[in-house]
């Protein structure tokens, strides 16, 4: 799993082609929240169309939200995204 946050884009795609080509992994899931959700579908494109194309592809995407408290102790709710990726 790969949660996407506020470090630089390449890092995200080279964790993600990680996971496939060194740790041999079958499934990788990139999680973001909030803001960062364009940032995940844009990971996860470049990942599969330039990185490893042909390799993987886009297994599931599952949309959701979640409630917690922000600094001010206001109930927020945030939308999230996981996007699951598979070896073909």
């Amino acid at each position: 799993i790969i949660f996407v946050g506020g470090k630089p884009f390449m890092n995200y795609v080279t964790g993600v082609v990680m996971q496939f080509t060194t740790k041999n992994a079958n499934e990788v899931i990139v999680k973001a929240r909030g803001k960062f959700i364009s940032r995940a579908v844009d990971i996860v494109e470049v990942a599969t169309k330039r990185f490893l194309e042909g390799q993987i592809k886009i297994k599931d995407i599952r949309i959701d939200s979640e409630e917690f408290q922000n600094k001010e102790g206001k109930q927020v709710r945030v939308s999230t995204i996981e996007i699951g990726l598979e070896r073909t």
